[in-house]
This record gives C-alpha cells, sequence and structure tokens, in this order.
C-alpha cells in the first residue's frame, strides 16, 4: 500500500472513530442535560468555563459560542483559577467544569473551593465516577471509549465530544431565548457573517452613481452614460419608473447586427421588465436574485421609482459573495 493511501485510510478512520463517538453522545444526554440548561438560562449571572490543557482549548470555543449567541460567559484557567483567578466567580454565576479524566490536580483542587462558594457546577467529563463527576450538581457526559489518536493517548475524539456538548448546550439555549437572525447580527457587526444579516441593498446602492436613460435617448447617449457611470448598465425610466435596462451585453449584441445605429434609440435595443430589487431588502436577496437569473447588475427601486443600481462587484466587495 502506498503512503498515499495510507494517509487516506488513516484520516477515514479518525474520522469514523469521531463521528461514532459523536452519534453516541444522544444516548448519554440525560435530565441532567436538561435541568443544566434550565439553570444557566434562568441564572441571573454568567458562565464561567473552566479546564486545563486541550479542555481549556475546548472551553474557550464554547465561551465564544455562548457568548456570540446570547448567553454570557467567561473563560477561566483551571491553573490560573487556584492563583487568584477564582475572583471571578460572582455569587450568581455558574461555573461549568471541562475535564475527561475529572481526576486531575487542578481539578482536585478547584472543585472544593467552587463548592464552598455555593456557586452551583456543571461538570462536562467522561468519567461520571471521577472527583468531578461525584461534586457536581450536573453531569454532561461525554464518554469516548478511544481516543482516534493510535496510542489512545491525544485528545482527539474526547475533545470532539465536550466540543459538539457545548454546541448542543448552546443551541439549545439559543432557542429557549428566541434568538433571532436580527438578533445574531447585532453580536456579528462586523465581517462578511454580520454583512449578510443586516446590510441593505440601499446601503450599496446609494454610493454608486446613478446611470439613467429615457426611450428616446440616442444610443451614442446611452453609450456616454453607461462609460461615464461603470457600472455597466443603465436605467431606461419614464416618470422616473423603470421600464427597461441596456446593458454592456445589449450595445455588443447591437453592434454585431447593425452597421449604423445613429437612428436607433434606447427603446430599440432596452430590455423591458428587467429584473430589479427593493431598496430595503436584504443584499443577500440581492445576490441570490443575480445567481438564480445569472445577471451582474440589479435596478434598485423604492417607493415603486428608479432609485440606482446594486453590482454583483458591491457584493463581492463586501464579502457578501
Amino acid at each position: 500500500m502506498n503512503s498515499k493511501n495510507t494517509i487516506i485510510n488513516t484520516a477515514k478512520h479518525t474520522i469514523d472513530m469521531e463521528s461514532k463517538a459523536i452519534s453516541n453522545l444522544s444516548s448519554l444526554v440525560t435530565n441532567d442535560f436538561a435541568e443544566a440548561v434550565e439553570l444557566i438560562y434562568k441564572s441571573k449571572g454568567r458562565v464561567i468555563i473552566t479546564g486545563i490543557g486541550k479542555s481549556a482549548i475546548i472551553a474557550n470555543k464554547i465561551v465564544a459560542t455562548l457568548n456570540s449567541t446570547g448567553t454570557p460567559a467567561i473563560f477561566m484557567h483551571a491553573a490560573d483559577a487556584i492563583h487568584g483567578d477564582l475572583g471571578l466567580i460572582l455569587k450568581d454565576d455558574v461555573v461549568i467544569c471541562i475535564s475527561k479524566s475529572g481526576n486531575t490536580p487542578e481539578i482536585k483542587v478547584l472543585v472544593p473551593l467552587i463548592k464552598s462558594a455555593n456557586n452551583k457546577m456543571i461538570a462536562i467529563t467522561g468519567n461520571t465516577e471521577s472527583f468531578l463527576g461525584q461534586q457536581a450538581d450536573y453531569i454532561l457526559n461525554t464518554f469516548v471509549e478511544k481516543e482516534a489518536c493510535p496510542n489512545n493517548l491525544a485528545p482527539t475524539t474526547s475533545t470532539t465530544a465536550q466540543l459538539v456538548i457545548g454546541d448542543a448546550l448552546a443551541v439549545c439555549l439559543l432557542e429557549l431565548r428566541g434568538f433571532s437572525s436580527n438578533d445574531f447580527a447585532k453580536y456579528h457587526p462586523g465581517g462578511a457573517l454580520g454583512k449578510k444579516l443586516y446590510l441593505r441593498v440601499h446601503d450599496i446602492s446609494s454610493v454608486n452613481q446613478k446611470p439613467k436613460v429615457t426611450a428616446n435617448t440616442s444610443i451614442k447617449e446611452v453609450i456616454i452614460e453607461i462609460s461615464e457611470k461603470m457600472l455597466g448598465v443603465t436605467a431606461v425610466i419614464e416618470n422616473d419608473k423603470i421600464i427597461g435596462i441596456i446593458t454592456d451585453g445589449d450595445l455588443r449584441r447591437m453592434l454585431s447586427k447593425v452597421d449604423n445605429f445613429a437612428s436607433l434609440t434606447a427603446k430599440d435595443i432596452m430590455s423591458a421588465n428587467p429584473k430589479r430589487i427593493a431598496a430595503d431588502a436584504m443584499a443577500i436577496d440581492a445576490m441570490e436574485l443575480m445567481e438564480n437569473n445569472d445577471i451582474s447588475q440589479l435596478l434598485v427601486e423604492e417607493n415603486g421609482l428608479y432609485a440606482g443600481v446594486v453590482h454583483i462587484h458591491d457584493l463581492i466587495k463586501e464579502g457578501i459573495i
């Protein structure tokens, strides 16, 4: 067997092992999970998530997911906690401890300190009989039979299981809060993801030039208007209402068919009833309309009147595509 086949087989084996472990997690979800979700949902405080080693990395990710979906959360490294960071925990906070074995030295020192402050504690562990499991108020079982690591040492399958349980927690809380796409946009105002949720067509078209001609505009003037406004298109309007569109492609097709266009006007080559979109529509809707109709520009309307152009390049520039 050549090396490429070995690599591919190892990758497939790792994926299969981890997918089976995740599938098995469903059978480990008990009333403790539901009660833990309700505890967090009703809490007046924050969620403090702690762990050490690879579990600390997973804790950071769960914190990020909770924060972005409406549940305030803070990461506290288990080693730092016993050297001063315990001050992060306030009386109404809920603490989540993540540990595969539940028996690490740091956890054994940390857990009694959390308990003495009367904070409710949720354990994410693969060993329900461990020190952590026995001390926790609620246990989220992430037991896995074997790590994907061939030596059964490096945290692989176990950290994947922890991550999935964290996602399940976040999604349950998201649904309880009725967290909508509009709420999501508030927490993600930057980047392409945020823009897909809040950017509207008007935000883009309003900064573009507004090419327009009338039905009786000469072809020469149409060419000048399209060239000057640099959007590859012009609207054909009548009383500020859209009656047609002329694109670069329409001009090329005209030139291939006629030798003398001096007598032609916009109405002779325009496409009537062009695709258009409302100014207050979402930019992502404009993208879908362009993709579905294999076009690069859309005319924009506001209150039934011509309001401008949105180009596919605008959407690319904004990161929508």
